[in-house]
C-alpha cells in the first residue's frame, strides 16, 4: 500500500490489515493489534467522513491533499481533519510498515544509514531515543530527505510530517502497547524493530 499516493477520497475506507491478527505476536500481540485496528483506527476512518460529508467539495481530495493543505479547508473543520485525517494516515503507514516475516535492509538503505547516522546500529539508538523522547502521545518518524539522506523527526498527538517523504514509523500513543506493555513503553520501543517490513521501507525509499 502506498499510503501517499493512495488514491482514495471520501468516503475513505478502513484499509484491511496486511496480515492476521497473531502475525506480529509476540512482539505486539493479537489482542493489541485488533484493538488498535478496528477500534483505534476505524473510529478515526469514520470521524474524518463524518466530517467531510457536509462538504462535497471535498470529497475528491485525497487524503495527502487534504493533510497537506489545511489551511484551504473550512476553518470549521481544519482541526478536525487534521487530528482524524492525520490518525488515518499515520496509523495506515504504520501497520503497513510492520510484518510477521523476517526481513533486513538491503544495501542500499544499509549505506543510507550509514551515510547520515553513521551506521545502522547508531540509527536504532537515534530512533530509539526520539521514541522515549515524545512526551505523552505521538510517533517518530524516519525521513528520507529530497538528497537521499535520512533523518528522524518527531510529531505529537496524530500531527504528520508532511510534505516531507516518511519512510517508517513507530506509534507511542498508548493505546499502541499498553494492553500488552502496560507502562513499559521502552519494550514495547525495543520489540518494535523485530517486525518493521525491511522491503516497504526500501520500496518507499527508491520511490518504488
Amino acid at each position: 500500500m502506498n499510503v501517499i499516493a493512495d488514491p482514495a477520497h471520501y468516503p475513505f475506507p478502513l484499509m484491511l490489515l496486511p496480515y492476521p491478527y497473531e502475525a506480529l505476536s509476540p512482539h505486539i500481540d493479537p489482542c493489541t493489534l485488533h484493538f488498535h485496528h478496528d477500534r483505534h483506527l476505524k473510529t478515526y476512518v469514520e470521524n474524518l467522513n463524518k466530517t467531510l460529508a457536509p462538504y462535497p467539495d471535498l470529497h475528491d481530495w485525497t487524503l495527502y491533499q487534504l493533510l497537506t493543505h489545511l489551511e484551504k479547508l473550512p476553518p470549521q473543520i481544519q482541526k478536525s481533519v487534521r487530528n482524524n485525517g492525520g490518525g488515518v494516515f499515520n496509523h495506515q503507514l504504520y501497520f503497513d510498515s510492520m510484518t510477521g516475516v523476517e526481513t533486513k535492509p538491503g544495501s542500499v538503505l544499509l549505506q543510507a544509514f550509514e551515510n547520515s547516522f553513521g551506521s545502522f546500529g547508531e540509527w536504532k539508538s537515534k530512533m530509539t531515543e526520539a521514541a522515549t523522547s515524545v512526551f505523552g502521545s505521538g510517533y517518530a518518524w524516519l525521513i528520507s530527505n529530497d538528497d537521499g539522506t535520512l533523518r528522524i523527526v518527531t510529531t505529537p498527538n496524530q500531527d504528520t510530517p508532511l510534505p516531507l517523504r516518511p519512510l517508517l514509523l513507530i506509534d507511542v500513543w498508548e493505546h499502541a502497547y499498553y494492553l500488552q506493555y502496560q507502562n513499559l513503553r521502552a519494550e514495547y520501543i525495543k520489540n518494535w524493530f523485530c517486525v518493521i517490513d525491511w522491503d516497504k521501507v526500501e520500496d518507499r525509499y527508491l520511490g518504488r
